[in-house]
């Protein structure tokens, strides 16, 4: 029986299947053991895809890291990205086995990115943002700005604050932006 599917094609169970993937890799890693990934049956769980996998403590981000491109088949991003987010974001220490209990995973499948000339193009709540220039960037999921009510010029800006740019970079000539819509459970 088919089961209902979300905007990136995945299943219900295809989403199951993925955030115990994450919970898996990171409890093992905790234990001080490793989980072997088995490559899933499913052809849209091996389709190269990008993802971030974010890691929230009682309401309050705890971890959040991925691939903006598809570089790796999805559940492998998925796997990797768990134990980056738990183990190697540097804003936050490594997550300890006393705080497994209030972790709660969030997964966001990513679209390909979409270069735009304009800012006004960004529609938020909608797109995720990923602001260059030089070797500096800053990327925003599509739910931040929805969580913190931010205008377009807010996540803007935001978006500048994270590449370590000035506020207003996103007006500045020589700016590369590009909007990718993402599929978050």
């Amino acid at each position: 029986m088919e089961q209902e599917r979300c905007a990136c094609g995945l299943s219900v169970a295809d989403k199951d299947y993925l955030k115990g993937v994450a919970a898996a890799q990171i409890k093992a890693r905790l234990e001080g053991r490793e989980e072997p990934v088995e490559v899933p049956k499913r052809e849209i769980l091996k389709e190269k895809r990008g993802g971030f996998v974010t890691l929230y403590k009682a309401g309050h981000l705890r971890g959040c890291i991925g691939y903006v491109e598809a570089m790796k088949p999805l559940y492998q991003t998925v796997a990797e990205m768990a134990l980056a987010a738990a183990f190697k974001d540097p804003r936050f220490p490594k997550l300890q086995l006393s705080e497994w209990p209030d972790i709660n995973i969030e997964l966001s499948v990513l679209s390909p990115l979409v270069e735009i000339e304009d800012p006004r193009q960004v529609e938020v709540g909608k797109h995720g943002l990923l602001l260059c220039r030089g070797s500096a960037s800053g990327l925003l999921l599509p739910q931040v700005a929805t969580e913190y009510g931010w205008t377009r010029a807010e996540f803007l800006t935001h978006t500048c604050h994270k590449a370590g740019l000035p506020a207003d970079c996103w007006r500045y000539p020589g700016i590369r932006m590009y909007v990718f819509t993402a599929d978050v459970f």
